[in-house]
C-alpha cells in the first residue's frame, strides 16, 4: 500500500484509484457505524474520498494513510450528525426502506446498534477494520486506556445481548413447534 500512496501523492490517479478500491469496504462499515442512512454513509465517504484525493501530498507518512483517511471520515460523519441534528427533530427520521431491512448483515447490526454509541465505534474499528488500540485512541482523540476499558465493556455487553438473543430465538421456535419449556419438564 505504501507504493500506491507514493504514486498518488506524485499525480497518479490510477494509483489513487486503486487505493479507495482497497479502502471502500472498510470505509463503510466506519461510516455505517456512526451514520444509520445510507444516503449519509455515501456523502461521507465522497467527502472523504474527495478531502484525500486533495491533500493527499499533504500525508507525510505513507504507512499511515489508512488511519489518516479513517479520521477524516470519522470527522466528516460526525459534521454530518451534526448537521443532521440541528435540521431533523427526533419524530422526522424516515423509516429504512424496506430492502435495507432485508441486508444478510442485519442481526449483527442490531447486536451492534444494542451495545451504545460510544462502545460500537470501538468495536468496529478493531475487530472489523484490524486497528489496534493506540491507532484507535489516535483515531477518535482519546486516551488508549480508555479505548481499552470501552472495547472490554463493549465486548462483554455485545456478548450478553447475543445470548439474550439467542435464547429469545430458542424459545420462539420452541413455541413454533408447539413444545415449551414447561412441557419439557
Amino acid at each position: 500500500m505504501r507504493y500506491l500512496v507514493k504514486r498518488a501523492q506524485n499525480d497518479d490517479d490510477e494509483a489513487f484509484i486503486e487505493l479507495i478500491e482497497r479502502s471502500k469496504q472498510g470505509m463503510y462499515k466506519v461510516a455505517k457505524s456512526y451514520l444509520h442512512c445510507e444516503e449519509d454513509v455515501a456523502d461521507a465517504m465522497q467527502e472523504t474520498i474527495l478531502a484525500c484525493y486533495e491533500k493527499i501530498r499533504t500525508l507525510k507518512e505513507p504507512d499511515y494513510f489508512q488511519t489518516w483517511m479513517i479520521r477524516i471520515l470519522i470527522n466528516r460523519c460526525k459534521d454530518i450528525l451534526k448537521k443532521n441534528k440541528e435540521l431533523r427533530l427526533l419524530d422526522d427520521y424516515p423509516e429504512r426502506p424496506f430492502m435495507e431491512e432485508m441486508q444478510v448483515n442485519l442481526e449483527f447490526e442490531e447486536l451492534l446498534e444494542s451495545v451504545g454509541e460510544k462502545y460500537k465505534t470501538i468495536l468496529v474499528l478493531y475487530y472489523v477494520e484490524g486497528f489496534n488500540t493506540r491507532e484507535i485512541a489516535g483515531l477518535l482523540d482519546m486516551n488508549e486506556h480508555t479505548v481499552k476499558t470501552r472495547l472490554a465493556r463493549g465486548r462483554d455487553k455485545f456478548r450478553k445481548e447475543y445470548m439474550r438473543s439467542d435464547e429469545i430465538i430458542k424459545e420462539c421456535n420452541l413455541k413454533k413447534t408447539g413444545y415449551s419449556q414447561a412441557s419439557s419438564s
